[in-house]
């Protein structure tokens, strides 16, 4: 019987879990009314229905949105999802979630996001470029390196922002390489940009780890999610002296008691496709690898997927989030009771977005900084980011998702208050 693959869907409504964690964070911070609705509300949004030919020569009509969430604080940030089960819900909740990372790290960003409905697996290069250039066409009034700037997400890649980018500056008539992140270096791409998440992630993990005063080598790590943040967290976390013992995907899982080495899982992957095979290691469900014990667990797939029904039996010291809100509201009050650690990923997974904010900036000053400059800063930006977040959690006595929310919803409010209401 084959591995149970990775969830497509989450299973509960990812913008009603975003408004709830905003909820408890205006409600600590006592936001005035008229505060709250605004936070509350996406500042716009574009939902598009439009035409592909394909290769065949027909045509099919697909559906993708942008949504800006916050502009308070600078021009909006945030990537573009290509993936079957994208909804306007989600799209909102990702775009709120955006705009209190960016808060969290100091960034002078606000959230937004996008997303067509899709399966980029399913197309030919061919008709994902067209794909792509059509919908960037679509957004065209909303995207640009003063107002809304686009990056990779699930199911794009650096191929995809370099479409955009080239899109976009066909339209303006000139060269545009600040209106994505997340491109090729050859064309104004960052270095560092793409293991900037999962190096965040390892980053975050390791600050953790520090505060529960448990030692890394040795601590097994389980990884939901073997994409480009999955994976890269996962061989991090092994540079790092952790075991990873158990990694999925949406083909399936696998699992070796004795760990395996996380590059050779990623080039068995690279070759086949999937994580599932990889010899020396047994297949598993995924419900049974979010519950397997360990040390840290690294959900990085989508949203949804610890909730209230299978928290108790999660066994971990901590939890990282890869992905964008893996864990629910009512997981989150399990969890906390069971005193399981949980890093939020308005905070665990920033360094997607600082390095994104760093390839913005050489962009703009057509000025580059080398790997290890990249590095370095975002080591400094992470590091920073979780002792703020952890000394308010513990200054208030809450959780650190809590305390999280609480720093990103008062800087956002802060700043709305002293702008003022135009006109």
């Amino acid at each position: 019987m084959a591995a149970k693959a990775v969830m497509t869907a989450p299973r509960e409504n990812p913008w009603q879990a975003a408004l709830k964690q905003f909820s408890v964070a205006a409600d600590l911070l006592a936001l005035k009314r008229g505060v709250r609705e605004f936070l509350a509300l996406p500042k716009r949004e574009l939902a598009t229905n439009f035409p592909v030919k394909l290769e065949d020569g027909s045509v099919r009509v697909f559906t993708g949105y942008r949504v800006h969430h916050s502009t308070v604080l600078g021009p909006t940030k945030g990537g573009i999802r290509y993936h079957p089960d994208v909804t306007l819900d989600e799209v909102r909740a990702l775009a709120m979630w955006m705009t209190w990372k960016c808060a969290v790290a100091g960034l002078p960003y606000g959230g937004a996001k996008g997303g067509v409905v899709c399966n980029p697996k399913e197309l030919s290069r061919v008709e994902l470029e067209r794909l792509t250039r059509r919908y960037a066409t679509e957004i065209t009034m909303l995207i640009g390196p003063e107002s809304d700037i686009p990056a990779p997400d699930v199911g794009t890649t650096p191929q995809v922002m370099a479409w955009i980018m080239d899109t976009y500056s066909m339209h303006r008539g000139y060269s545009v390489p600040a209106v994505v992140t997340g491109k090729p270096i050859a064309i104004g791409g960052s270095a560092g940009r793409i293991e900037a998440t999962g190096r965040g992630v390892m980053i975050s993990a390791r600050e953790a780890a520090k505060h529960l005063g448990m030692a890394l080598p040795g601590a097994r790590v389980v990884v939901q999610g073997y994409g480009n943040v999955g994976s890269i967290a996962a061989y991090l976390l092994h540079d790092q002296g952790c075991k990873i013992i158990a990694a999925s995907d949406s083909g399936g899982g696998v699992y070796s008691e004795k760990g395996f080495d996380p590059r050779a899982l990623l080039r068995h992957k690279e070759q086949t496709g999937s994580v599932v095979g990889f010899p020396g290691t047994d297949a598993i469900t995924n419900d049974d690898l979010l519950e397997l014990p360990c040390e840290i667990l690294v959900p990085s797939a989508l949203e949804g997927q610890i909730t209230g029904e299978n928290a108790p039996r999660i066994k971990t010291r901590m939890i990282v989030e890869g992905a964008n809100g893996p864990l629910t509201p009512e997981a989150d009050e399990i969890l906390r009771e069971n005193k399981v650690l949980v890093v939020p990923d308005i905070l665990a997974n920033i360094g997607g977005v600082v390095v994104s904010y760093f390839e913005w900036v050489q962009d703009i000053q057509s000025f580059f900084w080398s790997e290890e400059e990249i590095n370095e800063r975002l080591e400094r930006i992470v590091v920073r980011s979780f002792r703020e977040v952890l000394a308010t959690s513990q200054e208030k006595r809450m959780d650190m998702r809590t305390g999280a929310l609480v720093r990103a919803v008062g800087r956002v409010s802060d700043a709305l208050v002293i702008r003022g209401i135009y006109p």
